[in-house]
């Protein structure tokens, strides 16, 4: 049984999904952000980065969306989460997802949570501009991508990719930085999967 350590709306949403979708043994153990669990001592134990997610194995605890996702892909590949079995499609599945990590989440992480990065309120609002700049960069790109007509990230074929980018095109809301229809296909994408049935039923588990 694998264990998900996940906060509602947070970038663990996406191996939440992967999880369902894999057909995984798995539960969810909730980490209140706003009320600083992360930062408790029985939570640094476990993941000594004080994030979310964190996953147990029975091996041990894996931390880092990327590894996680492919983790999961890897230990169910009857999903199919992993795209096809060849070298060139894994590592531009890797490239896709070290993008929205090192790249995508770093921009949302400078808009939500500045005083990781400086102090004061003028810093504050000149990161939410560069910010901001860098997420539309950022989320032109991948949307075109996405304008040859493909349904997923990767061509036809649903990837932990997918669910990896949801979390992403929903925050543009939280963020105030959308609507995400200023990138039409990026919204396409978002609505084919939160029409998801696994999906589905993440979101309503998440609440």
């Amino acid at each position: 049984m694998l264990t998900l350590y996940y906060s509602p709306g947070a970038c663990s949403l996406a191996p939440h999904i992967v999880l369902e979708e894999a057909g995984a043994p798995y539960s969810i153990q909730r980490v209140d952000l706003k009320g600083g669990e992360q930062r408790s001592s029985e939570y640094l134990k476990l993941n000594p980065k004080g994030r979310v997610p964190a996953l147990v194995t029975e091996r041990g605890i894996l931390t880092e969306n990327p590894a996680i996702l492919a983790y999961i892909a890897q230990s169910f590949p009857e999903a199919g989460l992993g795209g096809p079995n060849d070298a060139f499609a894994i590592a531009e599945l890797q490239a896709f997802n070290v993008f929205l990590t090192a790249t995508v989440h770093i921009a949302f992480a400078h808009v939500f949570r500045p005083t990781r990065y400086a102090d004061g309120e003028a810093a504050a609002a000149a990161m939410r501009i560069k910010a901001s700049a860098s997420i539309d960069d950022s989320f032109a790109i991948i949307d075109r991508i996405l304008s040859d007509g493909r349904t997923c990230v990767h061509g036809g074929h649903y990837t932990i990719s997918d669910p990896y980018l949801l979390v992403f095109s929903r925050w543009l809301d939280r963020a105030g930085l959308g609507p995400v229809d200023k990138f039409p296909h990026v919204a396409a994408h978002r609505k084919r999967i939160e029409a998801r049935p696994a999906v589905q039923k993440v979101l309503a588990a998440e609440g």
